[in-house]
């Protein structure tokens, strides 16, 4: 009989025993029990002997020259898929659906990765200092201040009563920034107050007899303390202090306020106390940052804006000496010119803005508005205080317009006969003080007199300056007062837009007065309750780096002379280069 030949998958064949039994000894007895009738034992079987196929395709169903059912999937004929070929073109609706997925895809991942991060970046809202350096009260150097939280703009010990103040003419100011001093033991080094910051430096620009220490100021009894000590450091025979808010907190219009007790004793002369401020754009006691910068505050493209008012013999009258310092032979000026003036070449560095109406930069500069700076009238033995601001470009012979309309003095004030020199022009009034309100021979922090002086302006071509001691108006000083002057050829100054900063010292110098140093009795401590700025509601403006009169990108650029005491001007020191004058070049750069 031929052999059993099931398909593939109907289970196992055998062979004949012949050929079985032949393959070996070993698998005999297996066949051997099969023929005599028992079963086979399945487990005894290799997996060759288990499933068979045989070698002819045809013994397991093969289509052998047949078509087989399923041969039009994996058989082209291009007679009979011509209805449904296109060419092999993606231009079908399905390829088009499949490119159009493709595309949608590619584009959602741009967008997350690359869109959705620029997107947010270009609409993020800029976070707000309110006036600080950095957020939350941290300060240039990333540390925040060791008094517990009090580190806002409005210190957190002012009470709720001061928060408002209603002005001479009824206007509502509210609190902006605050300072009690009532936390013991504070210091004022780089990076120890996210508001304040002692200098380290001699101020040679005013000559003074004392070397400005961080150590010599603090807080004591809920007062800050400024001392002025005879002590030799670095060369001089004194050491005292001074400390500011530059690049920290500064503020445009309203009322700049303090409540002081004054070093010393209202008979004896030579300590030179100050409360003041000056614009963002030049830091007190750093020379280089302020030449051309200060006392500017000009916004003309005239002479005035050029070194020594005065180019190619015109105005005559200041060419030829006529109206300036008779100390300096009658020369007006000894300034280099406004560094950032509006006749800045369009090219050179400016911090800006750009007036959009003419296409010139808005002249820059680092004008200075005094609290106070106080002193003793030795014929009377009485305590004085100057309250001024300060000027450039000068009037012919300094001279301001000081009529009826442009100023008014009160409660016994008078001008001060010094109106400028060749370095700068003053509006000042001196005002008496309240003779009680001194921290004396043996001075403590409990003193029972502390007397208020303040300033209060408002920028523009209509503003003016009002200054107050002892809580009173001294004197108003108009815009008109320092209007155009014809023999100097110049424009008016205006009442300062740019940022301003807070600065609070005590030295002496000879350049200031006469100096009574038998009579003076150390230490000598100026005492500060505390200080205080206000605006009007609807016109807060604070902050070091305003977008009107942005500051950070310059000084960042020019960062050194900012920092470096020892570089005391732009272009010998620093090594910089005043930018080129439009009205200097003659009309054109």
């Amino acid at each position: 009989m031929p052999p059993s030949t099931p398909l593939l998958g109907q289970g196992p064949s055998y062979t004949p025993m012949d050929s079985i039994s032949s393959r070996g000894p070993g698998r005999s007895q297996h066949y051997r029990n099969a023929r005599s009738g028992s079963a086979p034992l399945l487990n005894d079987q290799s997996l060759s002997e288990k499933y068979t196929v045989s070698s002819d395709p045809a013994f397991w169903g093969a289509y052998e020259g047949r078509p087989e059912p399923d041969d039009w999937i994996h058989n082209p004929n291009p007679t009979r898929d011509r209805k449904d070929s296109h060419g092999g073109t993606m231009f079908t609706r399905r390829g088009l659906l499949n490119i159009g997925c493709m595309l949608l895809l590619i584009l959602a991942l741009v967008m997350l990765f690359l869109g959705y991060p620029v997107t947010t970046y270009l609409r993020r809202n800029k976070w707000s200092t309110r006036g600080a350096y950095n957020l939350g009260g941290v300060n240039g150097t990333g540390q925040i201040p060791l008094y517990g939280n009090n580190f806002g703009l409005i210190d957190k010990d002012t009470p709720t009563s001061e928060h408002t103040r209603t002005a001479v003419d009824g206007s509502v100011y509210q609190l902006v920034f605050s300072d009690e001093f009532n936390e013991e033991g504070r210091t004022f080094y780089p990076g120890d107050d996210p508001y304040w910051e002692a200098v380290n430096l001699h101020y040679w620009q005013t000559n003074n007899l004392e070397w400005y220490d961080p150590r010599q100021i603090t807080t004591e009894g809920g007062k800050l303390a400024i001392r002025l000590d005879e002590r030799p450091s670095h060369n001089l025979n004194y050491e005292g202090g001074m400390m500011s808010t530059w690049n920290k907190f500064c503020f445009s219009g309203g009322i700049l306020t303090a409540s002081i007790s004054l070093p010393g004793e209202p008979t004896v002369w030579g300590l030179w106390p100050a409360s003041w401020s000056m614009s963002n754009l030049g830091r007190a006691g750093y020379g280089a940052s302020l030449e051309g910068m200060w006392p500017y505050s000009y916004d003309a493209c005239d002479v005035g804006t050029v070194a020594n008012q005065s180019l190619n013999g015109f105005p005559a009258e200041v060419a030829d000496n006529m109206v300036g310092d008779p100390y300096y032979e009658g020369v007006l000026s000894y300034l280099p010119g406004q560094r950032l003036s509006r006749c800045t070449c369009p090219d050179e560095s400016h911090p800006g803005p750009i007036d959009k109406r003419t296409g010139e930069f808005v002249g820059r500069s680092a004008p200075e508005i005094d609290v106070f700076e106080a002193q003793v009238d030795q014929s009377t033995l009485t305590g004085h205080v100057s309250q001024s601001a300060q000027w450039a470009p000068f009037n012919a012979n300094y001279t301001w317009t000081n009529t009826s309309s442009t100023y008014a003095l009160y409660e016994g004030t008078y001008l001060n006969t010094f109106q400028g020199g060749v370095f700068q022009q003053a509006t000042s009034g001196i005002a008496t003080t309240n003779q009680n309100c001194y921290s004396g021979v043996y001075p403590t922090p409990d003193a029972s007199c502390y007397s208020e002086y303040s300033f209060r302006y408002q920028t523009g071509d209509k503003g003016y300056i009002e200054w107050y001691t002892n809580g009173t108006m001294s004197w108003r000083l108009e815009a008109t007062g320092v209007g155009l002057d014809i023999v100097a050829q110049i424009a008016e100054r205006k009442i300062p837009y740019e940022p301003m900063y807070l600065i609070l010292n005590l030295g002496l110098s000879e350049n200031f007065g006469a100096v009574d140093y038998e009579g003076l009795m150390f230490p000598a401590i100026m005492y500060v309750d505390w200080v205080r700025v206000y605006q009007p509601a609807d016109a807060i403006n604070i902050g070091c780096d305003p977008k009107k009169y942005p500051t950070s990108d310059y000084i960042n650029q020019y960062i050194e002379a900012y920092t470096n005491p020892n570089l005391t001007t732009w272009v010998d020191d620093y090594g910089q280069t005043m930018p080129r004058n439009r009205y200097a070049l003659g009309g054109s750069c």
